[in-house]
């Protein structure tokens, strides 16, 4: 799994690639917290070259949303492969988060 950041004004864009599992999880946990700690309210986070997604993945998004929603942050997602759009679907993670086409609409829709 890599994990990058990019600063759009006041919005933080995350681009993942790879898989997130329980072997990477923990680690892009630890990633996407730590940049909600430390003040980021607006969090986009782009799908475009994640190729698998586990529970324990899904586990991360909710943790976010909900420290988000503490804050009266707001979260997107973007970029989605279709199998990995089925994952959330079936789970029922699409109606918890802002799901769009591509990361240029996902920050659009944040500001």
């Amino acid at each position: 799994m890599k994990i990058e950041e990019v600063t759009i004004g006041d919005i933080r864009l995350i681009l993942l690639e790879g898989r997130i599992d329980s072997n990477t999880s923990a680690e892009a946990e630890t990633i996407i917290m730590s940049v909600i700690e430390s003040g980021v309210h607006k969090l986009v986070v782009d799908f475009g070259q994640l190729d698998y997604i586990s529970s324990a993945g899904l586990r991360v998004f909710l943790l976010a949303a909900k420290l988000l929603k503490k804050t009266n942050g707001r979260i997107a997602l973007s970029s989605m492969k279709p199998h990995i759009r089925e994952v959330f679907d079936m789970s029922g993670f699409s109606a918890l988060f802002t799901i769009l086409p591509n990361k240029e609409d996902a920050v659009s829709s944040m500001q």
